[in-house]
């Protein structure tokens, strides 16, 4: 009896760890691809009316993730510690319409870039101010979002100008509607759609300062992840699917920054 007693043990073992070993087989897969994003700057990375994830930036991390034959993984995280989430390997990917930089690029890789962008300003709707140059130093305030290229430039390019640097775009805004700076910049979507909120207050200067390349970003050394987002982008370029994109979420945009011969370039 012992004997068949411990047959029998066995036999229910190799059962039970043989089903184990095919669950393991079929629960396991490709791993998720964890794209990380402020969800701050519709139309590009928002929230909608459920409080899902939603914009251009989001449709590219999922077709992104499917082209890479992966699921994808959204997370949203703060503007100031995205870079530090990309380089503990808390995300994989970010695409948060982030402009590639050369301070940047020595903390990070980044990919090809997909968008032309500008650096430009908000100022209040009397304001005589037409060009940056207009900023008087010793007397003009600036708000900067922290962080951001804006605030670069601005530390860098104009000296003497106040800067008040807040951690909000929408707080920045705020500064100039209640005539407590004299400018914002930022880039070309986001003042153009805070004019749209304020027009009663405030003016946009759309001619960019400068030019800018948004990219994703990657963590450095990781080429095969580099090297398969470069095909994506140049494959997405090719069918269309960035004016797609675009026509869905933004079409009033694109049309008035085309009758003000404004530049806003999808690669």
């Amino acid at each position: 009896m012992n004997n068949l007693f411990r047959f029998l043990i066995s036999a229910v073992s190799v059962i039970v760890l043989s089903g184990c070993g095919d669950e393991s087989e079929k629960s396991s897969g490709p791993k998720p691809l964890v794209v990380g994003m402020e969800m701050r700057y519709p139309p590009f990375e928002m929230r909608n009316a459920q409080n899902e994830p939603d914009g251009i930036s989001v449709r590219m991390a999922e077709d992104l993730a499917a082209y890479l034959e992966r699921p994808v993984e959204i997370q949203d995280v703060e503007w100031d510690g995205i870079i530090p989430s990309l380089k503990t390997g808390k995300i994989d990917l970010i695409i948060s319409s982030m402009t590639r930089t050369d301070e940047r690029a020595k903390a990070i890789d980044f990919s090809e870039g997909y968008v032309t962008n500008g650096l430009c300003m908000l100022v209040g709707k009397d304001s005589k101010i037409q060009l940056v140059s207009d900023l008087i130093p010793g007397e003009s305030k600036v708000a900067v979002k922290l962080a951001t290229t804006g605030h670069t430039f601005a530390k860098e390019a104009l000296p003497g100008i106040e800067l008040v640097v807040l951690d909000d775009s929408a707080t920045c805004v705020l500064e100039v509607v209640q005539g407590k700076a004299d400018a914002f910049i930022y880039d070309q979507i986001s003042i153009y759609n805070y004019w749209k909120k304020y027009q009663d207050a405030t003016r946009p200067i759309l001619q960019p300062i400068r030019e800018e390349t948004w990219a994703i970003g990657i963590k450095k050394g990781n080429d095969e992840l580099r090297l398969g987002v470069n095909a994506f982008l140049k494959d997405y370029q090719e069918k269309g699917s960035f004016d797609v994109l675009a026509d869905r979420y933004m079409a009033t945009e694109k049309k008035e920054f085309e009758e003000l011969g404004v530049p806003f370039i999808f690669h």
